[in-house]
């Protein structure tokens, strides 16, 4: 991927006449290229000595973002790209999303038998947790309730009726896919449904989606309607987290980390925690613990000052987004603007639970998601009453 990444950087390099280079100017590219900076600064550090741990981790942690935003916000210089953007990103989810349904109702793939046999985490009491083409179920289910988040608040743009209903019915499919995957974190991705609905600026509609949202809350931890499916019954114990084994065990080691944190600021270096820390520094403490979260992982591997630095960065990205968001005149754009930044900030949220931010495909959709973002405010026209008033103040300056 990283090789793709760099082809592609050369060929808008070597096609300047069709990128616009000035949009890589930005605050934010510079916050990026400080957090790679930073995880370079890592390679000193002593409790990891693997010097390829930290090439395979920086990867997902700095490097490819890095190499996403700036490249993003360099092509995407039309607005057709964004639709380009959203149409093949909807696609792909839906082909994954029925790649999973064959998978629950008619069974895997061969291929796909020789990896749940040796991945034990995805057969659960005799039940499969689909996975579809995604390396392991979590992701594909985050990346299924991330796409459907989008879906709806597309629906809600002034589009013709069957392009909404069309919308509303793949995101109904792909949230069958979030449901069927058991991965109980991907529902927290919908916690960025109420910024993304303020961001609107329809309040009936951010009244409607907190009814729904909170509608699902109370289905979920106050009924017991559907209990006996069995994926119900395991997205149930997100919200009941009092009656889950799996995340009691997780504040327990949280707690263990804290201790072995306190006279570490900067972390036990990228690599040693995870996949990466079992297989390239396996005699380290960290590679004994399961992180599960993508913000216990950073704060293992950089540290306190490290955590603080990246929620900083992150925090900034994402309000820059909705400020830009809130100054788009044009009412489509504004709400394709907001399906992506509402999905982003549940990705990042739901990155608390499950290691999904720093995952292809979610970490690069919302990397250019933000990119783009960023760009959108070039592609903003004014509405018709925009334009009347700007010609009645041009014509009366003193009123």
């Amino acid at each position: 991927m990283e090789i793709l990444l760099c082809l592609t950087w050369l060929a808008a390099f070597l096609n300047k006449a069709k990128s616009n280079w000035a949009n890589a100017k930005s605050d934010v590219v510079a916050l990026v290229i400080v957090w790679f900076v930073i995880s370079v600064f890592e390679i000193v550090n002593p409790t990891a000595p693997s010097m390829m741990g930290w090439v395979h981790e920086v990867r997902n942690t700095a490097l490819n973002l890095l190499l996403v935003i700036p490249l993003t916000m360099i092509l995407f210089t039309e607005r057709r790209h964004l639709d380009i953007f959203l149409k093949i990103i909807i696609s792909i989810s839906l082909l994954a999303a029925l790649n999973g349904i064959k998978q629950l109702h008619y069974g895997p793939f061969p291929g796909e038998m020789r990896f749940l046999v040796n991945s034990p985490t995805h057969m659960l009491f005799g039940k499969i947790r689909v996975f579809s083409f995604f390396s392991d179920a979590a992701g594909f289910g985050a990346s299924q309730a991330h796409i459907a988040l989008i879906c709806f608040v597309l629906a809600a743009a002034p589009l013709k009726q069957w392009k909404r209903i069309v919308l509303v019915l793949i995101g109904a499919v792909l949230m069958y896919g979030m449901l069927i995957s058991g991965t109980r974190g991907a529902l927290f991705v919908f916690a960025g449904v109420p910024i993304g609905l303020f961001l609107t600026k329809q309040f009936k509609l951010l009244l409607g989606g907190a009814i729904v949202l909170f509608g699902m809350v109370l289905f979920l931890k106050f009924t017991m309607i559907g209990h006996g499916n069995y994926h119900i019954r395991r997205l149930r114990t997100a919200v009941n987290p009092e009656h889950d084994a799996s995340f009691q065990v997780r504040l327990n080691t949280q707690e263990e980390l804290r201790s072995y944190l306190s006279s570490r600021p900067f972390g036990g270096g990228l690599g040693t925690i995870g996949a990466n820390g079992q297989e390239f520094n396996p005699h380290g403490y960290l590679a004994t613990v399961e992180p599960d979260s993508y913000w216990v992982k950073v704060w293992a591997m950089y540290g306190i000052v490290g955590l603080v630095i990246w929620f900083i960065i992150m925090a900034y990205i994402m309000g820059k987004c909705c400020g830009i968001i809130w100054n788009i005149r044009d009412p489509v754009l504004r709400i394709k603007l907001v399906a992506l930044v509402s999905g982003t900030i549940g990705i990042f949220i739901a990155s608390y639970g499950n290691e999904i931010i720093n995952r292809t495909p979610s970490s690069i959709i919302v990397y250019m998601s933000w990119a783009i973002i960023l760009v959108a405010s070039k592609w903003d026209k004014p509405v018709a009453l925009d334009i009347k008033k700007e010609k009645h103040l041009a014509a009366n300056p003193l009123n």
